[in-house]
């Protein structure tokens, strides 16, 4: 069969293969060189190749309430602690199930790990609590006779109020945590007018409190006793007290110093809140944090407020209280019901913070840190080790298959290979800062994986071309016709690849989504080098000397492949038949 003609597209072939040669190379040099660009010369590595923190956490079922440790309920905690994790900017981690009852949450390195793992650890119930006194922090001293005792309107209430003698002006220096005792609390409003954050007046006929925020001695004592400068008396504060009971509790006031807390029944809990973040009051210029509450929640919200914005200090106070600490106490000045924002000294970071709790403090259930480990890189280590070497066996492997049976085509496929490594390397580089893509064990061997598929697509091109010349014609038109009918096989194998690794993707999680995503990404990569390089360069290969003319090393040798005489159009002459005798 006759060569196509000069200036004419061969069939099912590409008019001019060095312009799209040419582009494929300028696309792999973009991308090495956006990464060389961005500083990411290197793929993000997941935390078992990075190493990180794991922290484990057990659920508990509260005494005396209807949560229990169930599948609905774990898969709660499990969606909160996540968003709680993501609200703090941590990329890739992981939050899952171990069991029945417990919570694995893996924060990679390079992370805020510890600030992740202080809003990861406060796993209680969240609880609004209306303030019955202040005090140091320190225990209460023996006070010479007919001096005041802890009571609302004693000593300790008058240090409070002193203290907020200056909050007209709030702070802008945040506290050592990251937690703000704020000054006021009330409703939203676009200009900095309203009711001030100065201490009330003692109104002439004070509403009562709620039922059960009566002085008990037991508890006075308690409140008296209490050390909050002791770490561990800190954490036993208030251990054990019910919602719908009075209880003691320390938190850091405005200038980060601890102070001690008498704090009434819950009034309104986490679940109350519908949303919360911290934003900056772009005409007052600070950090405040809205809040918005649910049908129910304003109720229970308007209610409250509205007696404690009638109270003397610091009984208009009302605790913001998150495992048995107060993280905020302001005041409270007006009724308010479905929309409140607490202001005072914030910066941005606490009260991005304390935004974040209040939106995702109102677990199902309760949660024991069980532990936190530091996770190094070294078993992940010597795993991708031995993983790498065992791809670097299957990959000479493969190139020794190609030498030995292809021969000189054995160029055409290492050079594709080549590409389709660079390319994949590139764009897992990209995509850690762009998507928060991560290179974990299994994506790993989803690249390794990918060798296989890049290199079948090769051999189904190249023996489609082998074919062609078993039937008698020349590599040029052989190397046009056989594309054809590879492309069509090759399309439809990497269909049914990158379709299982779609459907792997969605159905599964954690470290599994890695293989998939990896398997998928080097598929399309695999129809972009076929394409893109590997048929155009082949095109090329055929117009030279030592591929056209059948060389024995070029691996299209007509005699080796046992081909055919070439295919002619001439007529055949008829040799003269003698006629047959009767």
């Amino acid at each position: 069969m006759a060569a196509p003609k000069k200036g004419r597209k061969a069939p099912g072939g590409q008019g001019k293969p060095g312009r799209t040669l040419a582009l494929m190379l300028i696309v792999m040099a973009a991308l090495v060189g956006g990464m060389f660009w961005s500083g990411e010369t290197t793929p993000r590595l997941g935390i078992d190749l990075a190493g990180g923190t794991t922290i484990t956490l057990k659920a508990e079922a509260e005494p005396g309430k209807e949560s229990a440790v169930n599948e609905t309920n774990m898969a709660t905690a499990v969606g909160i602690i996540e968003r709680r994790v993501n609200g703090l900017g941590v990329s890739e981690a992981e939050v899952q199930t171990q069991g029945k009852e417990n919570i694995i949450v893996n924060i990679p390195k390079g992370t805020d790990s510890e600030q992740a793992q202080k809003q990861v650890g406060t796993t209680a119930q969240l609880f609004f609590r209306p303030v019955l006194n202040v005090a140091p922090a320190g225990p209460a001293t023996p006070e010479p006779a007919g001096s005041p005792s802890a009571s609302p309107s004693g000593k300790p209430a008058d240090k409070a109020t002193d203290g907020k003698d200056k909050a007209t002006a709030p702070s802008s220096s945040p506290t050592t945590q990251g937690r703000a005792v704020t000054e006021a609390l009330k409703a939203p409003s676009p200009s900095p007018s309203g009711a001030p954050a100065d201490q009330p007046k003692a109104p002439e006929n004070p509403v009562p409190m709620p039922s059960g925020a009566a002085a008990n001695p037991e508890l006075e004592k308690q409140f008296a006793a209490l050390n909050c400068l002791d770490p561990k008396a800190r954490a036993n504060a208030g251990k054990g007290a019910q919602p719908e009971q009075a209880t003691v509790a320390c938190g850091k006031n405005s200038v980060g110093g601890w102070e001690k807390y008498l704090l009434g029944p819950a009034e309104v809990d986490g679940k109350d809140v519908d949303d919360a973040k911290g934003v900056l009051d772009p005409q007052r210029g600070i950090w405040i944090v809205q809040m918005d509450f649910t049908g129910a929640g304003s109720k229970k919200f308007a209610k409250i407020t509205g007696k404690l914005s009638q109270q003397p200090s610091p009984m208009n106070q009302f605790a913001i209280v998150l495992d048995g600490e107060v993280v905020s106490a302001p005041q409270v000045n007006q009724t308010l019901s479905a929309s409140a924002e607490i202001s005072g000294s914030f910066d941005q970071q606490s009260a991005q913070d304390l935004g974040n709790i209040l939106s995702y403090g109102a677990l199902p259930l309760s949660f024991d840190q069980q532990s936190v480990t530091t996770v190094t890189a070294a078993l992940g280590g010597e795993q991708l080790k031995a993983g790498l070497i065992a791809g670097a066996i299957g990959l000479a492997l493969v190139v020794i298959y190609l030498v030995v049976y292809y021969r000189g085509l054995s160029i055409v496929a290492l050079l594709s290979l080549l590409a389709s490594a660079i390319l994949t390397y590139a764009l897992m580089s990209l995509l850690g800062p762009a998507i928060g893509f991560a290179l974990n064990l299994p994506a790993v061997c989803g690249a390794i994986v990918a060798i296989g598929i890049t290199a079948d697509s090769f051999i189904v091109y190249f023996e489609r071309i082998r074919d062609e010349i078993r039937e008698g014609r020349t590599l040029r038109p052989a190397v046009e016709r056989a594309w054809p009918r590879a492309r069509r096989t090759i399309l439809v194998s990497d269909f049914v690849s990158f379709l299982a690794a779609a459907v792997l993707f969605i159905v599964t999680v954690g470290k599994v989504q890695g293989f998939a995503f990896t398997l998928g990404l080097t598929t399309l990569l695999d129809v972009v080098v076929v394409f893109f390089f590997t048929k155009p360069l082949m095109t090329l290969l055929a117009r030279t000397k030592f591929f056209a003319s059948g060389h024995p090393w070029s691996g299209l040798d007509p005699k080796r492949l046992g081909a055919k005489p070439p295919l002619r159009r001439s007529r055949r002459v008829s040799a003269p038949v003698d006629p047959k005798e009767a």
